[in-house]
Order: structure tokens, then sequence, then C-alpha cells
């Protein structure tokens, strides 16, 4: 688990930096539009970046820390949620969906894995 949460933390902190630092770069790689507002676009980048230092610190504690846990699980099924809803509706194109990749598929299965465990653990300190 502490493991998982510091991979989970240098990947956010560095695909962050990447997003606000060169925020054209990932648009320019896989030849989609690069939106007019890049500052939008930079945001999200910054709230991902701190979802990095979130992680790093919850690694110490993953128990203890479950809530950071919880919030970045939710992100991670809401943001593919929101890209279906946009590219069905012809918002977004396909191209966008690798981001969801390593932003969000990666993660489920061990985020899963700390929130199963720290239910299991719990559970058993309230009886």
């Amino acid at each position: 688990m502490k493991l998982t949460l510091k991979l989970a933390a240098i990947y956010n902190i560095i695909w962050g930096a990447w997003v606000v630092l060169f925020p054209t770069q990932f648009f320019e790689l896989t030849g989609m539009q690069t939106p007019d507002q890049l500052m939008i676009w930079q945001g999200m980048g910054m709230v991902i970046g701190v979802y990095g230092l979130g992680y790093w610190w919850a690694s110490y504690n993953p128990i203890r820390h479950w809530p950071i846990v919880a919030v970045g699980m939710l992100g991670k099924i809401f943001g593919p949620l929101g890209f279906l809803m946009n590219y069905l509706s012809g918002k977004v194109p396909f191209d966008f969906f690798y981001t969801l990749i390593t932003n969000d598929f990666i993660w489920w299965i061990p985020f899963s894995y700390i929130l199963l465990r720290v239910h299991k653990e719990t559970r058993w300190a309230l009886n």
C-alpha cells in the first residue's frame, strides 16, 4: 500500500508539473487541437499534482489516511465517466482517452485494494 501510494504520488506530481509547465505538449503528441483556454488544462494539472502530495502523505499510514485514497479513487472513477459523457456528446475526441489509462485505470485495482483493507481493518476494530 505504501509503495502504491508513493508511486501514485510521483506519477501525479510529474504529470501535473508536465501539464502546467508544457501545456501544449500533450495536444501536440496526440495531434489534437490545442484548446483556446490552456489555463483550464493547467488547472487540471495543478489539481492532479496536488493529489500527488496527498498520496505521498497518505503513504506513511494508508489505513489512517484512507480518505485521501477514497477521494483519489472517486476522481479515478468520475474522470472516465466525464470523458465518456463528453465523448458521446462530441465535445472531446477519442484521443483524450489515452490520459485515462495512466491517470485512472491503472490505479483502480491498487486503490480498491487499499480501500478494501481499510474496510476490513476498521470493521474488526469496531467489533
